[in-house]
């Protein structure tokens, strides 16, 4: 008997195409979009062009401009501080709640991705880096089964993503520093309080990057 294979509808793969594009860097803030335009770059059609475009401009990471255009909105100080000030209520929190349910194959994936993590820093692949940051993080969040608390920190990193990316261009990947290695020590001490710690200071060494090039 043939299994039916499921296949997501193509207005939602495009939509996490160009999700993936604004996270990981392929557009910078203040960079001029259209409809047309996003559909030739990655090959689709205008009708799931637009609707990717819709959601990411509900969702906060694309701004309509009164000429039609689209851009990835630049970052102000006064949101950054407000992202601050969500990014390390949740996000702590969703590391602490998905350090208590991590298995040693968990760990060990975590352990991977920060790996990949150092070989882009030392590369000095932005791309790569942003990717596997993200990947680090959500990997982890996706364990602690709080989707409200989950879906709350994916949007920030949609704003915010962006503007680490310009600042990665400017002082390169080389400055950067992370404390997934504490985080993964902690979850290997079965210390899930020790987790939530070391992402925060991650997360705040991030922020504390981005605002730096703003005040710059």
């Amino acid at each position: 008997m043939n299994r039916m294979v499921a296949k997501k509808p193509e207005h939602e793969t495009i939509y996490r195409q160009v999700k993936e594009m604004i996270l990981f860097g392929e557009f910078i803030p203040g960079q001029p979009l259209t409809i047309h335009g996003l559909a030739d770059q990655i090959g689709t059609g205008i009708t799931p062009a637009r609707e990717a475009i819709r959601r990411l401009t509900a969702e906060g990471a694309l701004t309509t401009l009164e000429n039609r255009r689209i851009e990835v909105p630049a970052i102000q100080a006064a949101q950054l501080d407000q992202i601050e000030i969500v990014r390390m209520t949740v996000e702590p929190e969703l590391a602490r709640l998905g350090a208590k349910q991590l298995k040693t194959c968990d760990i060990e994936e975590l352990e991977r991705l920060d790996a990949a993590i150092n070989e882009a820093i030392v590369l000095g692949d932005v791309r790569s880096y942003l990717k596997a940051n993200y990947q680090f993080h959500f990997t982890l969040y996706a364990h602690a089964d709080a989707a409200i608390l989950q879906d709350i920190a994916a949007g920030l990193w949609l704003r915010a993503g962006p503007s680490l990316r310009v600042v990665c261009g400017r002082y390169g990947t080389d400055k950067l520093v992370d404390h997934h290695r504490e985080a993964t020590s902690a979850m290997r001490a079965g210390d899930p309080d020790a987790v939530g710690k070391a992402m925060a200071e991650d997360i705040q060494q991030g922020i504390a990057f981005v605002r730096q090039s703003l005040d710059a």
